[in-house]
């Protein structure tokens, strides 16, 4: 529920707008933080996507560095002052590449993910093509090797058919870690300093729930941590005995208590829990305080019992569903046209919650994923003791596309 003080401070606002939350978002900080248990928090900003929420996270003693989504999205935070970046995801985006390559500091501060010996060969290939091919007095390009984290029921005699999780890496067993982990070190241009194994299976599933379907979510999450704890701990040892890496990363903010206390990582990467976004209330055991939300006016009263919002067709990737839909976090008792749903440019909605309703008032969404509401929005109005104190610029309001 919206509380009175944060509605009472955007009460002039008549389109439709988003907002943050300030009180809350330093809360989950603190949090996310104590869930942490001590380990260092990567700040994830793909679940974020403003400039000042991520320095606001990174100011936070618990907080260090940074997991982007893409290359050029590292090189932007890198012209912004940002340093420790590990790009997430391979990039074959060879403009920012050899952007990269030419950039003593970025080579510095970025960290690239590889998951087969197609990226090492890629990144060599860029390297050749620089105007004066590859310089061999510049630090190694900094590399991470990312890890299969998903559960395979019954591997060992069906192989990948039941794979549940992401389907990331193609490296899954020591040996292939090992192996590619020994051809990063025979080139020269390169230098191994991480690993990452990102449990999406149990820190993107929620788990909530009484029904037969959320029983096995559970258990699954149940085998799926020992199973990873253990098969981790041998790729970490073996990879540790063949060079000194500087980090190892995995987990995410439905996953901290299980990744936590694994033992074998140095680092966890976070940030959707800063928003607390819609899907997060489908989880056992925890619970952050909603942060992020986009309000949007009555536009119509259609007829009794419904009125009609601008905008709030703001529909989260993944499996299509009704819980990518974003929740309506007030007023309480309004639900969506069970034949138009969340609209493009404007949104029925019945019940009883109606009747408080006049045109020009708000209603209060939270969007179901966390970062993707700032892809609508230029910018954030962000509300603290009960005012608007500030306004955070958004990646889109910024003009970055990355």
């Amino acid at each position: 529920m919206v509380s009175g003080e944060l509605r009472h401070a955007l009460r002039e606002i008549d389109v439709p707008t988003a907002v943050i939350d300030r009180d809350a978002f330093d809360a989950n900080l603190d949090a996310l933080a104590d869930r942490a248990h001590g380990l260092s928090i990567r700040v994830a900003t793909k679940s974020l996507r403003t400039l000042p929420a991520i320095e606001r996270a990174l100011a936070h003693p618990a907080y260090s560095g940074v997991l982007a989504f893409s290359l050029l999205e590292a090189l932007t935070l890198h012209d912004r002052g940002i340093t420790d970046i590990v790009v997430g995801y391979p990039s074959v985006d060879r403009t920012s590449l050899r952007r990269l390559l030419s950039d003593p500091a970025a080579r510095a501060s970025i960290t690239l993910m590889v998951d087969s010996t197609d990226h090492l060969h890629l990144l060599t290939e860029v390297a050749a093509t620089l105007p004066n091919g590859p310089d061999t007095t510049a630090p190694p390009l900094r590399v991470c090797i990312d890890i299969d984290a998903s559960y395979r029921l019954g591997e060992g005699r069906f192989g990948d058919r039941f794979h549940i999780g992401a389907r990331r890496s193609p490296l899954r067993e020591v040996a292939d870690v090992v192996d590619l982990t020994e051809q990063i070190r025979a080139r020269p241009g390169l230098r191994l300093v991480g690993l990452m194994a990102y449990e999406g299976q149990i820190a993107g599933t929620a788990d909530a729930g009484r029904t037969l379907s959320q029983m096995v979510v559970r258990a699954m999450q149940a085998r799926s941590a020992a199973e990873l704890a253990a098969r981790r701990h041998r790729i970490v040892t073996a990879v540790g005995a063949l060079t000194d890496l500087e980090f190892v990363n995995g987990g995410g903010t439905g996953s901290l208590e299980t990744s936590t206390a694994e033992g074998t990582l140095t680092e966890v990467a976070c940030g959707s829990g800063l928003f607390s976004p819609g899907l997060f209330d489908g989880y056992t055991h925890f619970r952050h305080d909603p942060a992020a939300y986009f309000v949007t006016p009555v536009v119509r009263r259609p007829g009794p019992g419904w009125v009609t919002v601008s905008k709030g067709g703001f529909i989260a990737s993944g499996v299509p569903g009704p819980d990518r839909l974003p929740t309506i976090a007030w007023p309480a008792g309004l639900d969506y046209s069970p034949l138009e749903a969340a609209g493009e440019v404007q949104t029925p909605l019945h019940g009883p919650g109606t009747e408080l309703l006049r045109l020009g008032d708000l209603v209060w969404f939270r969007h179901a994923k966390a970062g993707e509401l700032a892809e609508h929005f230029a910018r954030f109005l962000v509300v603290a003791g009960g005012e608007v104190t500030d306004s955070w610029t958004t990646y889109r309001g910024e003009g970055w596309v990355l």
